[in-house]
């Protein structure tokens, strides 16, 4: 007798269905979110013929969590099923549209029972790129966070302070530069900018960490703050001016959290052993480097070949036949992190590969749009991460991106 369990599970407590291959209940029950509620299921599951050697299969809606976690440590196969799958499953067994925990854990196993073969369990990861996925994502939160940040800040800087716009307008970072946020937190509104000295914009500049040509930026800087502009009335301009410390210290620590988690990433990044394979493609580096490991993980069964990485990554289109109509679209359900990833890689890699850029113009030639042909070329470079990590072997241009051919032509007669 083969049997399935489905898990339901909540914040403080979960629901255990177990049912055997016909279909028939062969246990229900609710457990808490503690040791002991993690007993009880070891127990039910015992009593059900559970074994080191024939672990019972579990479904259920998250990937992430302790109990996630735990059900992993003990070596069975653990399915991930979409909450919007789910749904779907339950119409199967009513049309009153009722829903309860304990029928959905029962939806779960029975998900098992009869489509286990459409349903992957979660790639058998190591814990140290389960790690280097946490950071990174965190890593990755942090850098959206601080864009969240900096326009909240710019706009409104851009209701009473253009000059502070001004001022490092053109600069690679613009507000973010360690220099601008310095000078912001030093004189907040434009009235008190202005009375800055040559003297306490370089002592501004010294703390931001600048050594070079301080009293040529802070000069420039003067020029800048001091030139005409519109201003708001002065009670006004003093609330705005509050109000922009406030989004300052978020700036402030978004771009802490950012610089501390991109260190911590890189440093996990490099003990792993697939980063000497990652970075030695053109345009990898540490930080994007374990933000692609951290989501495809280092289960080399998890993807049955480069095409189904691919699909994962959204980078391969997808194609939607019915009858005599046809189309080829972008694919829209994919790993968003990934994808994100994939294009910094993508983008990168158009100045440190001679092979990429001429991929890269060649759909550009075409008529593909920039960010089609970005994806495109992050498709093909996918394709050969792929390749590379199944066969153990590092990266090599004049296979990725072989050199054309030429036709020739027949000899006159």
């Amino acid at each position: 007798m083969t049997v399935f369990c489905g898990i339901d599970w909540a914040d403080d407590h979960h629901d255990i269905a177990l049912v055997d291959d016909s279909g028939r209940v062969l246990h229900q029950q609710r457990i808490g979110d503690d040791v002991d509620g993690w007993n009880q299921l070891l127990e039910a599951l015992a009593a059900h013929g559970d074994s080191a050697d024939a672990p019972i299969p579990v479904a259920i809606e998250t990937t992430r969590g302790l109990l996630v976690s735990c059900l992993r440590a003990t070596g069975r196969a653990v399915y991930a099923i979409n909450p919007l799958a789910v749904a779907r499953y339950r119409d199967r067994h009513s049309v009153a549209r009722r829903k309860s925990d304990a029928g959905d854990a029962l939806v779960l196993a029975n998900i098992l029972r009869t489509d286990l073969h459409a349903h992957r369990p979660l790639p058998d990861d190591s814990d140290q790129v389960r790690a280097i996925a946490v950071l990174a994502r965190a890593q990755q939160d942090a850098v959206w966070d601080r864009v969240i940040a900096h326009n909240r800040l710019r706009s409104l800087l851009h209701e009473y302070f253009p000059a502070m716009l001004a001022a490092f307008a053109g600069k690679r970072g613009g507000l973010m530069r360690p220099e601008a946020r310095k000078l912001l937190a030093a004189a907040p509104t434009p009235t008190a900018a202005a009375r800055l000295t040559i003297t306490q914009l370089v002592a501004v500049l010294r703390r931001a960490g600048r050594v070079r040509q301080l009293a040529a930026g802070a000069a420039r800087l003067q020029a800048v703050l001091r030139a005409d502009y519109l201003h708001q009335p002065a009670v006004v301009e003093q609330a705005m001016g509050v109000h922009a410390l406030a989004l300052l210290a978020l700036l402030d620590a978004a771009c802490d959290n950012a610089d501390q988690l991109a260190e911590a990433a890189a440093q996990a990044f490099r003990a792993h052993p697939d980063a000497a394979i990652i970075t030695s493609f053109p345009g990898q580096g540490e930080l994007t480097g374990a933000r692609i490991l951290g989501e495809i993980g280092d289960d080399r069964a998890r993807f049955v070949d480069a095409r189904a990485l691919k699909a994962y990554a959204g980078s391969a289109p997808i194609t939607r036949a019915s009858g005599r109509v046809r189309s080829v679209t972008t694919r829209r359900i994919k790993n968003q992190r990934l994808a994100a990833a994939g294009y910094v890689w993508a983008f990168s890699s158009l100045t440190a590969s001679a092979g990429a850029r001429a991929h890269y113009d060649r759909r550009r030639a075409r008529g593909d749009a920039h960010v089609a042909a970005q994806r495109n070329l992050f498709n093909r470079l996918l394709g050969c991460l792929h390749h590379c990590l199944i066969t153990g072997t590092p990266y090599d241009e004049s296979t990725a991106f072989p050199a054309p051919t030429q036709r020739l032509e027949p000899a006159a007669a």
